[in-house]
Parts: C-alpha cells; structure tokens; sequence
C-alpha cells in the first residue's frame, strides 16, 4: 500500500535513516505485546518493542478496562464454587506479580465467573520491569505509519516520532497492534466484524470515596448489575446502555466503572479506524461519562458522596480488524467447546458481544475451548505473525477469544513461533501448531501441571 511519503516521493524510504536493526520487532505494548517481546527476549533474540504512547499496557490501561478477563472457569453458580485458574503461562506470571505487588484485586463474581481487578499504575510499573529485566529496547511515542515489503517479505518499519521520521529494520515482526496494522499496511488481507459491523467502544472511568459497604449490600456481589438496577437504567433516556458492570478496585472506596456504550452524537455506530469516527467516539465518551457517573450518585446507595477521579486516557476498543489465518476460530467452536491438538490458549470466556442497548452474553458452563496456533499466522506474509484481538475469529468468537488473559497466551505463542523461524528459518505458515503446543507446556514457570 502507498503511504503519504511515497506520494511526495518515491524515493523517500531510501533517505530516512535507520534507526537500528533487530531480530524481532514487536508493534504494540498491550498484554500480547508485553508476553511476545519479553518471551523473545528471553529467547536471546534483539527485540524491538514499539508503543505509540508512553507506556505499556494497552487497552488494560490506557483505555482503563482494569480487569485480567479470562483466567477462570464458568459454573452455573459462583456463589456456591470457588475459582479455578484456567490459563497459566505469562498470564500466570502476569497475575503474580501484580499480586505481589499489592496490584489486584480477588477473584470477584462476572456473572457465572470471576474476574481480577488490577491497579493501572502497578499495571504499567510490572509491565516495564518483565521488559527490562528481559532486554527489551523499548521506543515509547512512536508511531507505525507505513511498512517496507520486497517480495513479500517485510524488511522494516516506517516510524514517526518526535524528532520526524525514521525506519526499523527487522527480521520476524509480531503485530500486537490489536488492529492488524502491520497486516493492513503491508496489504495482506484483513476483515472487519460481521459484514463490517464491529463491537462498540466504552469509556472507563473511575470514582472515588464510595462506601464500598452500603454499595455491596445494594448492588450485590456481582459485578454485574442486578435487575433492580438495570430497571433504572431503562427509565433513564439519555443513558444508552442498560447493562452495565462495576468493580472494586484494590484501593479504599475506588469502583471502576464500565457503564458507558460508545456511538455518535447521531447515535449511529462507529468504526474507530476512521480518524474522524474514533475522534467523534472520543468527544461522545465524555458526555456519556459523565451521564452514568449522575446516575450512580443518584440512584446507587454508596455512591452519594462519590467523586470522578478520572476517565480513560481514551476509549476502550473491543474490535476493528481481524486477519484471515491459516485456521480460523469459528463461533461453533466457541459454543462447542472444540477441543484441539494444537492449541495455544483455553478459554471459558463468554460470547459477550458490545452491540446494542444491553451487551449479549452466552456462557459455557463447566466447560472450555482451545484457541489454535494458526490464528495467529496470516495466509499470506512469510515473517510476520498476529498476537492479540486482530487473530484470524468469526465475529462472535472474537467475542469471547479477545481478552486479557488470552491475550497474554497468544504473545507468548507468537514468540516462541518467531524462535522457531529464526532459528530454523521457517515461514510461519510451515510451523506445526502441535510443536508450539508441547513448548508452551515445557515452558509454564512454575505451575503444578502444564498450561494445557
């Protein structure tokens, strides 16, 4: 695909200087990012990590989502079960360590599961010590704006930064962009959504000096809202979203409140790869915002003397675009609880799906899927692979397969196909999803049986 330096002229790639040249290049600092460039550098391997912002984290912190999604079973009654830990891996030494930390919550109810609420701050300070500490050369403020592809082979990036723009050259890249950036601008397929109809985006905001007391004896504990509140919220017209969550955080009398449905002023839904949609979705979150946070204080006992501490640094994404994979997970696989031989993550997730007035949700009780490996490879592009929500799902299985916990796994998964390829200098597409399977159990630090 053509960029705006190439239209000025064709020469320009071959002026900007080079940055550096690395092994691997990792777009994206979100849970998958963070799992593929530590796990990478663990591995030996030069590894680039870039960011646009300044820090690490992704939609986990910048758009303030403040929940590890994922982790645990589904059981028809939480209230009479304890949880079970489904996923290790980097999500495991994830959870770890924000818990050592002082950086999360108990499991809390989500309906038939349970969730972790994690502090943002802890979030980003962890974050930054798993890439350190592993050699990561982090390039915070930095943004992908074009690609450089020679016979199908990704050589580079074309970056724009502060001081103008620049190239990184690279040998393996893994796109945690979360919207498949490097796949779309290298020109390889991408979709959107159901026909082009993709999740809503929320704002996340939190509040402060809640007596957490009163509001657990009123709203319950969990998570999600009693019908009682969900009957209020019905009578309350400028309010779009009628079903909505609320979570304690590790801080005294803090909720993180997920209680907002993004569209336009004209109500219509918005695509936020469009600059103009996700610029309009941005201004839109602040009314909505602060509409729900009236709400709470005037209807939730507990909230009464609350005050807005903040909004998300902006809002939170659920969807734009997914690759077309070697293997794609189906929403049959989802309800099925397909079970493969060369899976990569497990999830009891539900198919929550962000569209409409009240978020859609199916549950598996008492049961899970596998996430297989060649969701992650592109059909085409021979030294690039995927991490994170842009994996090659059907609409409502993205639904389910996009969270934290998962996310993490599939950073990991990236990774160590990305050692596989350099070290036996292999396309992705010619790497047998089992045989990063059976390295995934070799490799789950610490935990009493493997991942799987």
């Amino acid at each position: 695909m053509g960029s705006y330096l190439e239209s000025l002229d064709p020469n320009s790639y071959n002026k900007l200087g080079v940055l550096e040249t690395f092994d691997i290049i990792v777009l994206g600092g979100g849970p998958a990012g963070i799992a593929a460039a530590t796990t990478a550098a663990e591995a030996g391997h030069k590894t680039l990590l870039i960011e646009r912002l300044g820090f690490c984290g992704g939609a986990a912190v910048s758009g303030m989502s403040g929940t590890i999604c994922g982790l645990y079973n589904s059981v028809e009654d939480p209230q009479a079960a304890q949880p079970q830990q489904l996923i290790f891996g980097f999500a495991e030494r994830m959870r770890s360590a924000l818990d050592l930390q002082d950086g999360l919550t108990a499991p809390q109810i989500y309906g038939k599961t349970w969730v972790a609420t994690h502090d943002c701050a802890t979030y980003k300070k962890v974050a930054t010590d798993f890439l350190l500490n592993s050699g990561v050369q982090i390039l915070y403020h930095s943004e992908m704006i074009d690609v450089l592809v020679q016979n199908n082979v990704i050589d580079g990036l074309v970056l724009h930064t502060k001081s103008g723009f620049t190239k990184v050259l690279g040998r393996r890249f893994i796109d945690c962009s979360g919207d498949a950036d490097i796949i779309f601008r290298a020109g390889l397929i991408t979709t959107k959504g159901n026909n082009g109809i993709i999740q809503n985006p929320s704002m996340m905001f939190k509040i402060g000096n809640v007596n957490i007391t009163r509001y657990l004896e009123y709203w319950g504990d969990d998570t999600i809202s009693p019908p009682k509140v969900v009957k209020k919220l019905e009578e309350r017209q400028e309010l779009i979203r009628k079903k909505v969550w609320l979570f304690p955080t590790v801080n005294p009398g803090e909720v993180l409140v997920n209680g907002t449905k993004i569209t336009g002023f004209d109500g219509r839904a918005l695509d936020v790869t469009d600059p103009l949609d996700h610029s309009e979705a941005e201004q839109f979150s602040i009314y909505q915002a602060k509409a729900f946070f009236n709400f709470l204080k005037e209807e939730i006992p507990g909230c009464e003397n609350a005050y807005f501490i903040d909004y998300a640094q902006e809002v939170g994404v659920r969807q734009t675009r997914s690759i077309t994979g070697v293997k794609r997970l189906t929403n049959e696989d989802v309800v099925n609880g397909t079970k493969l031989k060369d899976t990569i993550a497990r999830s009891s997730w539900p198919i929550e799906l962000h569209y409409g007035s009240k978020p859609k949700t199916e549950w598996l009780i008492d049961d899970y899927y596998d996430i297989p490996f060649g969701a992650l490879v592109p059909s085409s592009g021979k030294n690039v692979i995927v991490a994170g929500r842009c994996l090659s799902a059907e609409h409502e299985a993205l639904a389910s397969c996009r969270v934290t916990a998962q996310c993490f796994e599939y950073g990991r998964a990236a990774a160590m196909a990305t050692d596989l390829s350099l070290k036996f200098d292999l396309n992705y597409q010619d790497i047998d999803g089992m045989e990063i399977t059976s390295l995934m159990n070799e490799n789950y630090y610490g935990q009493k049986n493997p991942v799987f």
